[in-house]
C-alpha cells in the first residue's frame, strides 16, 4: 500500500501531478488544480487512472531526488541487467499542459514498460483511444489527451490501457509527452521534451537564485519556496492550500477534505514568507488576488475562494472511489466555504497593512475596502463563529477569532496614525480595539490555569493561541503568554509535536475519530519559544520538524507520531509556509514574529 510520503510533486504553476516511488503518476487534474482528475489512482485503484514507467518487473525505485533548486524529478532504478533514470517534469505551458517523462539508460541494457491508463472525471470515464499522426489520442466528452514518444516506440492497447515496451542502453533516451486540450479544439503545437527539460532547469535555477535567505538549511527553505511556487496558479496569483483532495487526516477515517482552493487565513503568513525571502512579484500577485477575491459586501466575505476568486465551491462525494487506504468519503468542493470565520477579517486587514508597509505597488480603493470591513466588524465581532479550524460542531466564541478582530482594529488604527492623508474613524476603532482586548482577557483567559482557552468559558486549548504574541495582542514576556505556551505544549503535545486542539473535544469539531499532529502548529510553537527567549528549544524542535519531510523534502498537513507517517493533503502550503517563516525567525535577518 502506498504512503503519502511515497509521492513527489511536479507541476506547471497551473496544476500539479503526484509521482509515486514506483514510477506511477497517480494524481493529475487537468487543466487546473481544481479540475477533475484524469489520474485518480491516489484515491482508488489502478483502474481509476495512472501512468507508470518503470523497468519491467520492478516495484520500487532505489533513489529519487529533485535536481538542485528545481521542480524536475529524477527517479533511478537498479536491475540485474543495468540501471535507468526517469526524469519527470511539467514544463511551463504556453497553451496546453504537458507531462514530460524522459527515460535514460545509465548502465547496461534495461527493458522498460510504460502503462498509461487515462480515466477522466476522477477515474469514472474510460476514453475512446485511437491512433492519429503517430499519436495515441484519448477522447471522452470535453477532454482529449495525446501521447507521443521521441523517438517513436511501438504502443498497443492492453486491458483498456496504452502500453509500450522498449529497451534502453547506456546513454540512450526515450521521451514521452502527454498533452491535454479541450476535445473540441485542434491539437496544440508540439513541445520538444529535451528542450523543455533544459528550459525548465534554467528557469527554476534563476527563480531559486532570487531567494535572499542565506542561513542554515537553505536547501530546505528553497525547496519549500519552490513548493509554494508550484502551488501558485500563475494566471491569477492565487495559491492553493494543496494540490489534492481527501488525503485522510486519520488512516481509514472520514476527515477527508478538498484543499485545492485558496484560503484567506494563509494570506498574512504567505505574504510575509514571500516578502522576507525576496519574492516581491509573487507577493504582489498574491495581494492582488486577495483584493479581487474579497471585493464586494463585507458580510459576504468567505474563508476561501477558487483559483480565480470563484465563490461557489459545492461539496460532493465521489462514491466510486475507494479512498486513500480505504478512507472515505472522497470529497470535491468544500462546504466550509459557507462558514463564518471572523479571523479572516483580521487576516485580510493584516495582509493589506503588511503590503502597504512593505512598499508593494499601491492599488486604488484599498483603504476604502479596509474601512468597509472595519464598519462591518463593529457589530459582527460579537457573534460566535466556526473558527480557524472550520469546525462542524456549531459556532462558539473562539478566542483566536476575537484576537484576530483585535488585529483588524489595531492595523486600522496604526494605518491612520502612520498615514495622515487617510480618513477614518480613529477614535471609534481605538475604542473597538480596546473593547475586544478587554473582553478576550476577561472571558477567554483561565486565571486558575494561567492560560487562554479555545473559546469563552471552555477548558479546551487551541494551538492557535500561540499566535497571540506574534500578532502583537500581548508582548512575549507577558505571564499570560508564557503560561499559555506551557499549557498548550503540555496538553496538546504528542511525542514532541502539537495537535490543533484537545482530541477529546469531538463536540467542538463535530466529527468522529481523531487526527495527527498538525505541522504548522508545531512551527508556531517553535516561533513562540524563540520569541520568549527559549531559542535553543525552538531550534531543536525545528530540526525535528525538518526530519518529518519525505525523501524529496515535502511535508503534508499532519504527522502521525505513533505510526511514523504523514497525514492529510500533500504537499501542504501551510506547512511549508510555517517552515520558511520559522527558519527566517531563527536564522535569518528578520526579527522573530
Amino acid at each position: 500500500m502506498h504512503r503519502i510520503e511515497d509521492y513527489a510533486l511536479i507541476g506547471d504553476e497551473q496544476t500539479a501531478a503526484l509521482v509515486g516511488a514506483d514510477g506511477s503518476v497517480d494524481w493529475l487534474c487537468l487543466p487546473r488544480f481544481d479540475s477533475a482528475a484524469c489520474f485518480a489512482r491516489l484515491l482508488g485503484d489502478e483502474d481509476n487512472g495512472h501512468w507508470r514507467i518503470a523497468p519491467d518487473g520492478a516495484e520500487r525505485c532505489v533513489r529519487r531526488a529533485y535536481r538542485e533548486d528545481t521542480l524536475v524529478l529524477d527517479t533511478e532504478w537498479e536491475t540485474p541487467e543495468g540501471a535507468v533514470r526517469v526524469t519527470d517534469l511539467m514544463p511551463q505551458r504556453h497553451r496546453a499542459p504537458d507531462v514530460v517523462r524522459i527515460v535514460q539508460g545509465v548502465r547496461g541494457e534495461v527493458k522498460v514498460r510504460s502503462t498509461l491508463r487515462l480515466r477522466f472525471d476522477y477515474g469514472s470515464v474510460v476514453p475512446w483511444v485511437r491512433k492519429e499522426d503517430g499519436h495515441r489520442v484519448a477522447v471522452a466528452g470535453p477532454d482529449s489527451a495525446w501521447l507521443r514518444s521521441v523517438p517513436d516506440v511501438e504502443t498497443w492497447g492492453e486491458n483498456r490501457s496504452t502500453v509500450s515496451e522498449f529497451t534502453v542502453r547506456e546513454g540512450e533516451r526515450v521521451a514521452f509527452v502527454l498533452t491535454w486540450h479541450p476535445s473540441h479544439e485542434p491539437r496544440p503545437p508540439l513541445v520538444d521534451p529535451y528542450s523543455s527539460l533544459r528550459h525548465s532547469v534554467t528557469d527554476w535555477h534563476a527563480w531559486a537564485g532570487r531567494c535572499r535567505y542565506e542561513g542554515p538549511h537553505r536547501d530546505v527553505v528553497v525547496r519549500s519556496l519552490i513548493t509554494l511556487k508550484a502551488l501558485t496558479y500563475r494566471p491569477t496569483g492565487g495559491i492553493v492550500a494543496a494540490p489534492t483532495t481527501s488525503l485522510p487526516e486519520e488512516p481509514g477515517g472520514v476527515r477527508n477534505w478538498d484543499y485545492r482552493f485558496c484560503w484567506l487565513r494563509d494570506s498574512t503568513l504567505t505574504l510575509n514568507t514571500l516578502l522576507a525571502a525576496g519574492y516581491q512579484d509573487e507577493a504582489e500577485a498574491w495581494r492582488d488576488w486577495l483584493l479581487r477575491a474579497v471585493a464586494g459586501d463585507p458580510a459576504d466575505l468567505q474563508i476561501m475562494y477558487g483559483l480565480a476568486g470563484e465563490r461557489r465551491l459545492p461539496e460532493f462525494e465521489l462514491s466510486w472511489l475507494s479512498g486513500f487506504g480505504g478512507a472515505t468519503p472522497v470529497r470535491t468542493g468544500n462546504e466550509a466555504v459557507n462558514q463564518l470565520q471572523l479571523d479572516v477579517y483580521g487576516e485580510v486587514m493584516d495582509s493589506l497593512s503588511l503590503a502597504r508597509s512593505s512598499g508593494l505597488s499601491a492599488q486604488p480603493d484599498v483603504w476604502a475596502l479596509q474601512s468597509v470591513l472595519m464598519d462591518f466588524l463593529r457589530t459582527a465581532w460579537r457573534q460566535p463563529d466556526e473558527g480557524l479550524w472550520e469546525v462542524r460542531g456549531g459556532r462558539r466564541h473562539f478566542v483566536h477569532s476575537k484576537v484576530m478582530v483585535w488585529v483588524a482594529a489595531d492595523r486600522a488604527v496604526r494605518t491612520l496614525e502612520e498615514n495622515s492623508g487617510l480618513d477614518g474613524d480613529l477614535d471609534g476603532w481605538r475604542e473597538l480595539r480596546d473593547e475586544v482586548h478587554r473582553e478576550v482577557c476577561e472571558k477567554g483567559y483561565d486565571p486558575a490555569r494561567n492560560t487562554f482557552t479555545q473559546s469563552y468559558g471552555s477548558r479546551e486549548l487551541d494551538a492557535a493561541l500561540l499566535l497571540i504574541p506574534r500578532v502583537g495582542f500581548l508582548p512575549p514576556d507577558d505571564p499570560r503568554v508564557l503560561g499559555t505556551i506551557d499549557a498548550v505544549r503540555a496538553e496538546l503535545g504528542q511525542n514532541g509535536f502539537l495537535r490543533r486542539y484537545t482530541p477529546e473535544a469531538t463536540a467542538v469539531d463535530g466529527l468522529p475519530g481523531k487526527e495527527g499532529t498538525f505541522l504548522v502548529c508545531s512551527f508556531w510553537l517553535a516561533d513562540a519559544l524563540h520569541m520568549t527567549g527559549r531559542t535553543e528549544e525552538a531550534r531543536e524542535l525545528f530540526e525535528r520538524l525538518l526530519g518529518l519531510a519525505n525523501d524529496v523534502g515535502l511535508l503534508a498537513e499532519e504527522y502521525d507520531p505513533v505510526g511514523g507517517r504523514l497525514l492529510g493533503n500533500f504537499p501542504q502550503a501551510f506547512s511549508h509556509i510555517g517552515l520558511v517563516n520559522t527558519a527566517l525567525a531563527l536564522f535569518g535577518d528578520e526579527e522573530a514574529g
